[in-house]
């Protein structure tokens, strides 16, 4: 997949078994990046470049072949409607989730539930967004205390369907994506959770092409499963491969296995001290529970991503946080500290790698990071011993990484 080069980008999707058209779009941008599909199932993106805003369709169809390659796409998406709750917890960020609940309720599935956590809210405005669809089913809830975990938590207690699935509130989702959700799982009865790409909706700065660079959310148009059973040949630090299941910006569960595994560590992710980790740590608990994680490409949504040298700054630092949080709680379990052990130095070179992809993503992408991430990784081990125990004092919730095994009963001889 070819990168766009620095410069504004144009976002677009491009459906190969149809007729190609010419792009013709604003002059100030340099390149157009598609979403590719062959019969409505994602199979990769590609970059054409532009001249004066412009690319002929000739132009357009060599760039989706050099990139892509020939259509060789052998699966139709699965779609169903069974009822699904789409949680979204969000604070202070009143446009973009009037945004991102538009585009859920744009989508072609007829039985969805939109259910808006409003963490610690400074003021009402994010009530009034959600007043704003008061002829739709989307549910308002107040949760006083902040953090993404707390909000997903209250999200998964509120939800009375059988599947449940969670976006953010700077993301535009598929159309289809809720009804491929629930026909992903009515195809698999036994998945636990899914994820799918996250793409960005908006490569106009630096920072935004940046973002999509260094950060893999992106994991592909190849559908996977996880398990403890059969392991990734590519992964050796599986089941501890931050990101590799996908991330928190669009994934879905049962409902009962969420809540069964305990839902979601209320001492990581936004909000709390140590910015992030909860999502991967979720995925991870999942699969070290037994249960089976899969990667769906035809599920996908578009991220609003950061903007700004100074919010994508925080955004990393975050992240680092985050993934020093979860390497913290993996330390701290005695059986996943044990299979940890055991995976340390391709861990280390699994960190190696992140910091070379980032340092290639571009101009936006500050080069003090690498050299600041193990200070935050380990600010963010820190900062998980303080906030697990203030989530416990505070009654939260802290599910163990792993369940202790029973003891087996003596017997007497």
């Amino acid at each position: 997949m070819a990168l766009p080069p620095p410069g504004p980008t144009w976002v677009g999707e491009f459906e190969r078994r149809e007729a190609v058209a010419d792009i013709v779009v604003d002059r100030r941008y340099v390149a157009a990046r598609l979403l590719v599909t062959a019969g409505g199932m994602p199979v990769g993106l590609a970059t054409v470049d532009l001249v004066d805003g412009h690319a002929d369709a000739a132009a357009v169809r060599a760039a989706v072949e050099a990139e892509i390659g020939p259509d060789v796409a052998d699966t139709t998406p699965v779609s169903a409607h069974e009822p699904l709750t789409v949680v979204i917890a969000t604070r202070d960020r009143a446009e973009s989730l009037r945004r991102g609940i538009h585009a859920v309720l744009a989508g072609d599935h007829p039985a969805v539930t939109v259910l808006v956590v409003d963490n610690d809210p400074p003021d009402d405005s994010t009530e009034q967004v959600v007043a704003e669809f008061a002829a739709f089913d989307v549910v308002y809830v107040r949760e006083a205390r902040r953090g993404l975990s707390v909000g997903r938590n209250r999200g998964l207690q509120e939800t009375r369907t059988r599947l449940v699935a969670f976006t953010d509130d700077d993301t535009e989702v598929d159309a289809r994506w809720a009804s491929r959700i629930a026909g992903t799982f009515a195809a698999h009865p036994e998945l636990a959770c899914i994820s799918g790409p996250v793409i960005g909706a908006r490569l106009e700065t630096d920072e935004e092409l940046a973002a999509e660079h260094g950060f893999v959310w992106n994991k592909g148009f190849v559908a996977r499963k996880y398990s403890l059973a059969d392991p990734p040949a590519e992964s050796a630090i599986f089941p501890f491969s931050p990101g590799l299941f996908g991330i928190g910006a669009n994934f879905a569960a049962r409902t009962d296995i969420a809540k069964a595994v305990g839902g979601f560590d209320e001492a990581l992710g936004a909000g709390a001290p140590t910015r992030g980790g909860e999502d991967c740590e979720f995925m991870v608990r999942l699969v070290l529970a037994g249960h089976v994680v899969a990667y769906e490409p035809s599920i996908y949504v578009w991220h609003h991503h950061r903007s700004s040298p100074e919010a994508l700054r925080t955004q990393v630092r975050g992240y680092a946080m985050g993934l020093g949080a979860f390497l913290t709680k993996i330390a701290l379990d005695p059986r996943a500290g044990a299979m940890a052990l055991r995976r340390l130095p391709a861990a280390a070179a699994q960190l190696r790698r992140i910091d070379e992809r980032e340092a290639a993503a571009g101009e936006g992408m500050s080069a003090e990071n690498g050299g600041q991430r193990l200070r935050w990784m380990l600010d963010g081990g820190s900062a998980y011993v303080r906030a697990s125990r203030a989530a416990r004092r505070a009654g939260g919730r802290v599910p163990p990484l792993t369940r202790a095994r029973p003891r087996q009963p003596v017997r007497n001889p």
